[in-house]
């Protein structure tokens, strides 16, 4: 499926793209012959040298990419790329970049976040296609061509979203689940509008033919998954069994090609959906095999390499002196894509009751547009359903959204700290003197409350030994069905997001002796900030799953940071000892020498240990 934009006024259209230069080539050699390997030395080298320079000037890569994609296109002088071919290299990139995203997503955490990302990916894509819709309109587009349009703002860029939360560190934790089930909803929206553009462009449509395809649509997504469970429980375990029993390297990494770029061209071409689609779920077949992570390491060293070859893609498409034609609608346009549907899909999040933090680090991320907008837009263009120029106004908009989305998803914690701020001074300004929180009555010594925040394995263990030794626990958990739990079982329990001050005055952290921080949450030193604004003689205890994590933690305010790496050293280093034949005054010795190392600056590094 190509991305390839309008040809340049007066070219042939079975014309190569490859015109400015044609008459330097050597003549030795067919010029098709090697357009392949142009296009692609020409546009990994053009991607490493732009990419570079944006990256030393404190920009993202991304814009590199864009950049030698617009040098290499055909509205530039010089050289000009296969565009093409450059497009088809791309999709094999979104290809292995899903397969990889796939591995590591199960199904339990795609139905988890159904509550979320349903009405989310709806309510999100319905109000940015109607505002683009209105906004087309309004520039003097008839509605059959703004509703295309508005169509094509809709729906956001994997690669960019995926490569977005990656680099954030976050794209395998609860925000990145839920990001990639929204994706999938997109997909899913993208599939049903390019079933249904044909019909009301090429012909009368009728309402029964528009029902009839939606339901045929449905029907090839849910045989595909039917398919696609069927392999994945009886065919994909057994081949990577017989081919892992070969020890071939070699042969290890063409099998989950294979299976890779098979599923995703047989969704294609055979069911009607995306390869980016097919691609995922051939990374959750493969990733419930106990070959998912060999997988990962050994059969996708390239997926960047191709994954850049699709920024260089985009950029090939516009044409800079054309977009000048329709600054209004592009400017408007790229308002609602990075501005109003960020800010309606992280409020549909907050409504549904994810946390703060992770409805926007999931709103920003969806500030742009890419594939699926060109695929979209394409199909219109040759069905005469928008106007000449709407390819290149889509193309800009979403260069541009390209380039800001990384700016723009890093506001995500400055925003969240913001808005906690707030949330503070306004539950100080209304708690009247005098009245003690709910949960926490201020008649008890400090010394015989704690805060406990997390009620996992780690949680519920010191919570067990809390009240065994008297002291009276309050548990923050964000599991309803775990606070109900609890207090069924006559346990102070508050559902709630720890990081907000409210719900550290609901659980009593002003009245509270100590505070203890059972799960490694990458964001838990805002939290214990958070709680010692509001309680400075407050003991905090912290858990850190690396030790890198432990000065962050420290910093905040923690007086006490168990990292399980440390852990281990010190079980380690014990066991050793023990085996060595030393005495207990040498394994006391050495486990307060260990501690010293673990608290140094040191602890900080990955080499302290």
């Amino acid at each position: 499926m190509s991305l390839r934009g309008p040809a340049p006024e007066g070219a042939s259209p079975t014309a190569s793209p490859d015109t400015k230069n044609r008459g330097a080539r050597s003549t030795l050699i067919p010029v098709h012959e090697i357009d392949l390997i142009l296009t692609l030395t020409a546009g990994l080298t053009a991607a490493l040298l732009a990419g570079y320079l944006t990256h030393r000037a404190g920009l993202s890569p991304i814009v590199g990419y864009l950049l030698a994609g617009v040098a290499l296109g055909p509205y530039t002088p010089g050289f000009s790329a296969n565009t093409e071919l450059a497009s088809q290299l791309a999709e094999v990139g979104v290809i292995l970049l899903m397969f990889g995203v796939g591995l590591q997503f199960h199904v339990e955490e795609l139905l988890s976040v159904k509550r979320v990302v349903i009405p989310g990916a709806l309510a999100a894509s319905g109000a940015t296609f109607a505002l683009g819709s209105f906004a087309a309109h309004a520039f003097g587009w008839p509605w059959s061509a703004a509703v295309v349009f508005g169509l094509a703002l809709a729906v956001a860029s994997t690669v960019v979203l995926v490569r977005v939360l990656a680099d954030r560190g976050v794209l395998h934790t609860s925000a990145g689940h839920i990001a990639v089930g929204w994706l999938v909803v997109e997909d899913l929206l993208t599939v049903i509008a390019l079933v249904i553009l044909p019909g009301l462009f090429s012909g009368v449509p009728t309402v029964g033919g528009i029902a009839f395809n939606i339901v045929l649509t449905l029907a090839k997504v849910g045989g595909l998954i039917g398919v696609a469970a069927v392999i994945g429980t009886r065919v994909i375990p057994r081949l990577l069994d017989r081919v892992a029993a070969t020890r071939s390297r070699e042969l290890f990494t063409l099998t989950v090609l294979v299976v890779a770029l098979g599923l995703a061209v047989g969704s294609a071409r055979v069911f009607g959906v995306s390869m980016a689609l097919g691609a995922f779920l051939a990374g959750m077949v493969v990733g419930r095999s106990d070959y998912s992570v060999r997988a990962a390491t050994d059969a996708l060293p390239m997926r960047d390499a191709f994954a850049v070859l699709f920024f260089v893609s985009v950029g090939m498409l516009l044409d800079p002196v054309a977009l000048l034609g329709a600054p209004g609608l592009s400017l408007a346009a790229l308002a609602i894509v990075v501005a109003c549907k960020p800010a309606v899909a992280s409020l549909m999040m907050w409504l549904t009751g994810s946390r703060r933090s992770t409805a926007l680090t999931v709103g920003l991320s969806l500030g742009q547009i890419g594939e699926f907008s060109f695929i979209l837009t394409a199909l219109a263009r040759d069905l005469r359903a928008v106007p000449a120029e709407a390819m290149n106004v889509v193309v800009g908009v979403s260069i541009a959204s390209i380039v800001l989305n990384p700016l723009t998803a890093r506001l995500a914690s400055p925003a969240d700290r913001w808005l906690s701020r707030r949330a503070r001074q306004a539950a100080e300004d209304s708690e009247r003197p005098g009245t003690p929180e709910t949960g926490a009555s201020s008649s008890l010594d400090p010394y015989d409350r704690a805060i406990v925040v997390g009620y996992g394995p780690t949680g519920r263990t010191v919570t067990r030994l809390l009240q065994e030794n008297g002291i009276a626990p309050t548990v923050i958990e964000l599991n309803m069905d775990t606070v109900r739990e609890l207090r069924s079982s006559g346990l102070s329990a508050v559902y709630g997001d720890a990081r907000h001050a409210e719900t550290l005055v609901i659980a009593g952290v002003r009245y509270a002796g100590t505070l203890i921080v059972s799960g490694a949450d990458p964001e838990a030193p805002e939290l214990i900030r958070a709680a010692r604004e509001l309680n400075s003689r407050l003991r905090v205890m912290a858990r850190a799953a690396y030790l890198r994590d432990v000065p962050p933690l420290r910093a905040a305010g923690s007086e006490e940071v168990f990292s399980g790496e440390g852990e281990v050293a010190l079980a380690m280093t014990e066991a050793v000892l023990r085996r060595m034949g030393a005495t207990p005054d040498q394994i006391d010795r050495e486990r307060a020498r260990v501690h010293e190392e673990l608290a140094g600056p040191a602890a900080g590094t990955a080499s302290s240990l």
